[in-house]
């Protein structure tokens, strides 16, 4: 999106970074699997289109993380670019509005509200003492199809008065338009979706949606981030497994059915994924119209999506579902390297099968991974500052010592925030994933999630060591240059958000360490 949906990447915050035909074939996975697995020719999807869509992902220049591709309920491939893998929950951004969206159907099916109920009904004592004849007339309807009136994205407002409930926050600003009359993607008004929520059930949307959705669906481990009041988010900061995207997908896909029960009804899919308003004029896929908190797309489908490439495409006509998760800086891109290579490979019949594509695409699989920087895996310097411990000057993030562990095997990166010292282990031009969840040492930020930290390093030259980290609970990266000079070292920071965009330079200062 060209404005208002960059804007909602801004105004979060970047909490989230702060925050089987053949035996084992498709799936690298550490997690149970609940969705059956066939071989692509099975379900009229050739092997060959399949690794024309890996080659067009690694021609884009684009960031995959993870794809699942679903054909007639079955996965047909799936592939994680280390150092993420099947395990991994990954970070939803605005593809938690899908999901929250479809809390409301569940709502409204169980005759608790109604999409024409007015929302300041909900927060008689959250609600202006006189109140606009506009801010009067929205309705649930207005929240799902982002039409409240209001000509900006709530969610600055929100954040610009962090004592003040959010919910309060949202319905005291003007609201410019008579609802339904103007579309602005608004993160604040789906917030105010599962605000209404607890206000009807005295739940939040993952207690609401446990029994509902994520039991049935057999979606376990996920986490959602709260706002101070200890209500979920809801427009972001949801967090599935890969298998648990394409579940969620294949649900809307069979019409709200799973495993022969009606979990919602077909009347409600059908509504929440039509077009219900015009979006953004001009805008490409985004374009396409809007339902409630779905897009659709170009080629005729649907789809849920969060920013940096979170997606859950939903094709009725191929009977397919496609999920992706990157961190792309180009997702009109991302969507149309799928439509050219995967719509194609997609037939009506069986297919034959296709031994020698069937075992390439296997290889290819297994092999998927982020690339890493490459120098080199030595310098004559590492037995000099290996072990050493530098004092580090005054610095946003407590930080008071740091040292490094240079061997020739693998390094470490040590840290003491004052209660000793936290490590972080990298490989020499390789992924080495970190076990423990910990959050970004380089943050500032109090919300950041934990996350296990993915690292590589190389050399540069004889005295600068880059190590790149990667969240990979999450989406984001850091790199790191560190420089040695005699007794200083220095370590320069750069996000990967500041790396690839022109709106987020990093503010992050250097730190300075003295040799103790």
């Amino acid at each position: 999106m060209k404005t208002s949906r960059r804007d909602f990447i801004k105004t979060t915050g970047l909490g989230s970074i702060g925050l089987s035909i053949l035996p084992n074939f498709y799936s690298f996975a550490e997690t149970p699997q609940s969705l059956a697995r066939k071989s692509p020719e099975s379900q009229g999807i050739s092997s060959e289109g399949i690794r024309n869509f890996l080659k067009a992902i690694k021609d884009s220049g684009l960031e995959w993380h993870s794809f699942m591709l679903l054909r007639h309920g079955n996965v047909v491939a799936e592939g994680w670019w280390k150092p993420f893998s099947a395990a991994n929950k990954h970070t939803l951004y605005s593809l938690s509005k899908s999901f929250t969206s479809t809390a409301i159907g569940f709502l409204v099916t169980e005759g608790k509200i109604s999409v024409n109920d007015q929302v300041i009904k909900f927060f008689p004592e959250e609600t202006p003492a006189s109140p606009s004849e506009n801010l009067k007339a929205m309705k649930i309807k207005h929240l799902l199809t982002m039409n409240t009136g209001h000509h900006t994205d709530s969610m600055p407002d929100i954040r610009a008065k962090p004592d003040q409930s959010w919910v309060k926050s949202f319905l005291e600003k003007p609201v410019e338009h008579e609802p339904s009359t103007f579309f602005m993607y608004n993160t604040g008004a789906t917030y105010m979706l599962g605000a209404i929520l607890h206000k009807v059930t005295g739940q939040i949307l993952e207690e609401y949606l446990q029994p509902r959705l994520f039991a049935p669906l057999n979606i376990k481990g996920y986490d959602w981030e709260k706002s101070p009041q200890g209500l979920n988010t809801a427009g972001y900061g949801l967090r599935v497994s890969t298998e648990d995207i394409a579940k969620f997908g294949q649900l809307y896909l069979q019409k709200g059915k799973w495993q022969g029960k009606q979990l919602l009804p077909e009347s409600w899919i059908n509504e929440a994924t039509s077009k219900q308003t015009t979006s953004q004029a001009g805008d490409n896929d985004w374009s396409q119209g809007y339902g409630y908190q779905f897009w659709r797309c170009k080629p005729g489908f649907y789809r849920g999506d969060g920013a940096y490439g979170q997606f859950c495409m939903v094709m009725p006509e191929q009977d397919a579902v496609l999920v992706m998760t990157s961190e792309s800086w180009n997702l009109q891109k991302s969507m149309d390297t799928a439509y050219q290579t995967i719509l194609p490979a997609i037939k009506n019949t069986t297919l034959p099968e296709n031994p020698s594509e069937l075992s390439a695409l296997k290889t290819e699989l297994a092999e998927l991974s982020l690339s890493v920087p490459k120098g080199s895996t030595k310098s004559s310097l590492m037995s000099k500052y290996s072990d050493k411990i530098f004092n580090v000057e005054k610095n946003a993030f407590g930080i008071t010592q740091m040292g490094f562990g240079l061997f020739d095997d693998a390094g470490v990166l040590r840290l003491n925030f004052g209660k000793g010292m936290e490590k972080i282990g990298f490989g020499w031009e390789k992924w080495k994933v970190n076990p423990a969840k910990q959050k970004n040492p380089f943050s500032a930020n109090p919300i950041v999630i934990p996350s296990r930290i993915a690292s590589t390093a190389t050399w540069l030259n004889d005295n600068t060591l880059q190590i790149n980290f990667k969240f990979v609970d999450q989406i984001h990266g850091d790199k790191l240059t560190v420089v040695f000079d005699e007794n200083k070292v220095s370590i320069a920071l750069l996000g990967s958000v500041a790396e690839n965009t022109k709106n987020n330079p990093e503010k992050r200062e250097k730190l300075i360490g003295t040799l103790a």
